[in-house]
């Protein structure tokens, strides 16, 4: 595919906006994948959209989850759904406003591709990241977590994800270096804090278990009854395969950003970005087949809404 040389170093907003100028050709075979993306994604917009809708309705009738890891699933539904709503249309008019050379629409799809995807992209990690600090909180302080975790808090927890993911992606749009720094540091920060988290919680139950096991006299502060103890462990379990979803679609779109060239532009890796960005928006469809699998009260609020639509209709 065509390769084009660059004396200075360029930023992939830059090529981007030399696309969408007519600066930079690209091929009809270009055109066919990239046609190919945008039905891909406006099957994977609907199936966020009708999926995390199901979810938030389940999640506003399901009072068996504790308030606040009810508002950080809440939060993580809200934005898989602005995904499906917003970023993934975002990129479909982007991709076909190349297609039809359509050079004033793709200048303002791709500034709204852009930030849409930012700002969902940062909030989701750092709602993960919450979520696996709250699993360890409610096993680490027993009957002093409701008093420390509160809905107030929470709630001023995910305003702060918002404004800081929205200001950080607006320094990365205008001032990419600067914004580079920022991904290279928030991005290992989240991973590292929630690898320890699961870490310390997977550690601390094996030990309460060899403890119960062998009879040690004295009981274990706010230890929970085995009944919760299981439901929590199910609810940990839920929590990390969201979050290896979450790595997995998205790790590749952060290797093709490392690893794209700075001094020249191939259309191959043009085309592997935005494949990988396609991977990262699949996220957003997964994580309610992930909440329907792994909680069962859930599911059953999802099913019991589905038959209540069903039956109205008729």
């Amino acid at each position: 595919m065509a390769v084009r040389n660059f004396t200075k170093d360029i930023n992939q907003k830059e090529i981007e906006e030399l696309l969408c100028s007519s600066q930079m050709s690209i091929t009809g075979e270009v055109h066919n994948q990239l046609i190919f993306l945008s039905v891909l994604n406006t099957f994977l917009s609907s199936t966020a959209i009708l999926g995390n809708t199901l979810i938030l309705v389940a999640l506003r009738r399901e009072s068996s989850i504790g308030s606040p890891s009810k508002l950080l699933y809440r939060s993580l539904a809200i934005t898989d759904l602005c995904v499906g709503v917003m970023a993934e249309p975002a990129d479909i008019v982007y991709w076909m406003s190349l297609v039809n050379s359509k050079n004033n629409i793709c200048s303002y799809a791709n500034a709204v591709s852009f930030f849409t995807g930012y700002i969902l992209c940062s909030v989701s990690l750092a709602t993960l990241t919450s979520v696996s600090l709250d699993k360890l909180l409610a096993l680490l302080l027993g009957l002093r977590y409701r008093q420390i975790v509160t809905l107030k808090r929470t709630y001023i927890a995910i305003n702060g994800f918002w404004i800081s993911s929205i200001a950080g992606t607006a320094v990365f749009y205008w001032y990419p270096a600067a914004g580079a720094w920022l991904l290279y540091i928030c991005l290992p920060l989240c991973l590292v804090i929630t690898a320890s988290a699961y870490t310390k919680i997977f550690l601390t139950l094996r030990r309460n278990q060899i403890q119960v096991q062998s009879h040690v006299s004295g009981a274990i502060p706010n230890q929970a009854s085995p009944l919760n103890i299981a439901r929590y462990r199910r609810a940990v379990t839920c929590a990390l395969w969201i979050q290896f979803t979450l790595v997995v679609c998205y790790l590749p779109y952060g290797l093709a950003v490392a690893l794209t060239p700075q001094t020249w532009f191939s259309l191959s890796f043009y085309l592997a970005r935005q494949f990988t960005v396609t991977l990262a928006y699949l996220n957003s469809s997964l994580n309610p087949l992930l909440y329907c699998w792994k909680i069962k009260e859930i599911r059953q609020a999802v099913k019991d809404t589905i038959t209540k639509i069903f039956c109205s209709s008729y």
